[in-house]
């Protein structure tokens, strides 16, 4: 079985795949580098921890920690080197078949940003499914994540649940922020399921809108560093009036 087809099965089984070393040392180097000018000072636009009002974010921009950077965002259009990673021709042929099309765009409505957790002030992302964020034709996006370091649970790397893209869930499973509820015994099922989902520098994610994940806390004494971009086919058209419509998508193949 080639990469393509092993990336196909075991997306449609589980809701995410790993491409392993799809970014050479060199070329995660130059994007780190790249970064990390571009957080000191942090270059606007930026969401910053007091912004996402997630569990253990300070409570105001004021508070301590409370201008740690979260995200940068745009990111496809800060530079060239975010552009060569959302048009690679590898993650390009592979989403064109995970999402079985012969055309993706980069969505500019959500994601398309650098994502970073600080030690210290890092925040907690409970249970979601990234469909929430957008209105689209057909509930059927792919993000990639990009890992610009080691990622695990021990520095907030993300945790998965695998199938959970199959599933259909009744609202009451959610809270009124919808996020899977953790007190309910109906949920006790999934929530046993969960996978860390452990990374190394230029591993790439690719995972499913629907499939569950969180994140926690980065307890370790280093800043993570993700590059995260949300593709759709090409025939998979953003509802008008909405979100998902304000910026038009970007052709990547």
């Amino acid at each position: 079985m080639d990469a393509i087809s092993t990336a196909v099965a075991a997306f449609e089984r589980d809701g995410y795949y790993i491409a392993r070393s799809l970014f050479s040392t060199e070329e995660v180097s130059a994007l780190v580098e790249l970064i990390d000018r571009s957080l000191s000072p942090a270059l606007a636009p930026v969401e910053f921890e007091a912004d996402v009002h997630y569990p253990g974010a300070p409570s105001s921009k004021s508070a301590p920690g409370g201008s740690t950077p979260r995200r940068l965002l745009h990111a496809f259009g800060r530079d060239s080197l975010f552009q060569q990673v959302g048009r690679h021709p590898q993650i390009v042929a592979t989403l064109k078949a995970l999402m079985n099309t012969d055309a993706v765009r980069l969505s500019q409505n959500h994601h398309n940003c650098v994502m970073t957790k600080h030690p210290g002030f890092s925040s907690v992302t409970s249970w979601h499914q990234d469909i929430r964020y957008w209105r689209f034709d057909r509930r059927e996006l792919v993000s990639t994540w990009l890992a610009l370091g080691p990622e695990n649970a021990h520095n907030g790397g993300l945790l998965v649940i695998p199938g959970s893209h199959t599933l259909d869930f009744e609202p009451g499973q959610f809270d009124a922020a919808l996020f899977l509820r953790t007190d309910l015994p109906a949920n006790e099922a999934l929530l046993a399921k969960v996978v860390s989902v452990d990374l190394k520098a230029g591993d790439m994610l690719f995972f499913h809108s629907r499939t569950l994940h969180a994140a926690g806390q980065n307890d370790s004494s280093v800043i993570k560093r993700s590059l995260v971009y949300t593709y759709r086919a090409d025939d998979n058209q953003p509802i008008p009036e909405t979100r998902s419509a304000v910026y038009e998508d970007i052709p990547v193949s």
